[in-house]
């Protein structure tokens, strides 16, 4: 299990994350800018590729070709020297950890794709076993964040000793690999931990809080009915606990419920009070950072003006 004392601020290649990309772009430009004013020596690199994460749960993508894709990427932090491979997205950590494990794991595998980089006279890509680690080397944002709280706090401008905040911890971070995680998978913690250094005022149980987002990748498509069922359930939850702002730290969950409050108001005739955030949109604006131009926060679904101006912020 990880040890929060041994989490890097060094040689960090930031994962760059379709789904932020598209989605919230915002976690991006939030998660360099707390990097910045917390010290943390980071990469974004041009060279990086997708991680193939919603085309491999979507059964479009074979293990094969994930995991080619992964070492692919793995070479790219190996020849940059920035091998503390760090995520924004939940799904992005998961499948990086389990295409190292396979590759460290299995040599039929590791031989496979080594031949498909051979044949495409891609040599620099070679894959070694334990070329990487995939407990040392494999962290996500969060992780960061969490061992920088004491400066978080120091750093933070924000009152929120007033703002009721509860937070959802993603599946792909806490129910895929029980053995490398910060915490209790049963009680989540991380993203309580940091939004209590700033002083926000955190529920940290309430009813359904381990209760996945409802999206499931394609049940959120397929089955449609279900996916947005559960994800009521817990916005519900949230709405008994008297909730201000929902902190996340996975972009597939944000767009469950940001994205898709607004349907869930109309098609179950109900109403809801609270705002979401990425925990690293929380930290950059605890920071400083302008709500528009760096967190991005005008192009979520649920308006966070109203919340913003009621802390104080003018937007």
């Amino acid at each position: 299990m990880k040890q929060i004392e041994n989490i890097p601020d060094r040689g960090i290649l930031l994962f760059k994350s379709c789904l932020v990309s598209v989605e919230y772009p915002g976690i991006e430009s939030s998660t360099t800018y707390a990097f910045d004013k917390l010290g943390v020596d980071y990469l974004v690199s041009d060279e990086q590729s997708c991680c193939t994460g919603l085309g491999y749960y979507f059964d479009l993508f074979d293990q094969m070709s994930t995991t080619a894709v992964a070492a692919r990427n793995f070479a790219v932090a190996r020849k940059n020297g920035y091998t503390n491979i760090t995520t924004m997205c939940s799904t992005c950590y998961a499948i990086n950890k389990e295409t190292c494990a396979l590759l460290n794991s299995n040599e039929e595998v590791r031989s496979n794709v080594n031949t498909v980089f051979e044949n495409a006279e891609l040599d620099d890509l070679t894959y070694k076993q334990n070329s990487l680690d995939e407990v040392d080397n494999f962290y996500h944002v969060v992780e960061i964040l969490l061992s920088k709280t004491q400066n978080i706090g120091k750093l933070n401008t924000i009152d929120f000793s007033d703002v009721h905040v509860a937070t959802h911890h993603a599946c792909h971070y806490y129910k895929v690999q029980y053995d490398d995680m910060i915490g209790n998978p049963n009680h989540p913690l991380l993203i309580d931990t940091i939004a209590k250094s700033c002083g926000a005022d955190v529920v940290e149980w309430y009813e359904d809080k381990t209760l996945t987002c409802g999206a499931g990748f394609s049940q959120r498509h397929i089955n449609r009915k279900t996916s947005l069922e559960v994800t009521h359930a817990k916005l519900e939850s949230l709405k008994n606990a008297g909730v201000e702002l929902v902190i996340h730290m996975c972009p597939n969950c944000q767009i469950q419920y940001d994205r898709y409050q607004p349907v869930i108001e109309k098609e179950f005739e109900t109403k809801y009070d609270f705002v979401h955030m990425n925990i690293a949109q929380f930290v950059a604006l605890a920071l400083g950072a302008d709500p528009g131009k760096v967190c991005g926060f005008q192009i979520h679904s649920v308006p966070l003006d109203k919340f913003l101006n009621r802390i104080g912020i003018s937007v």
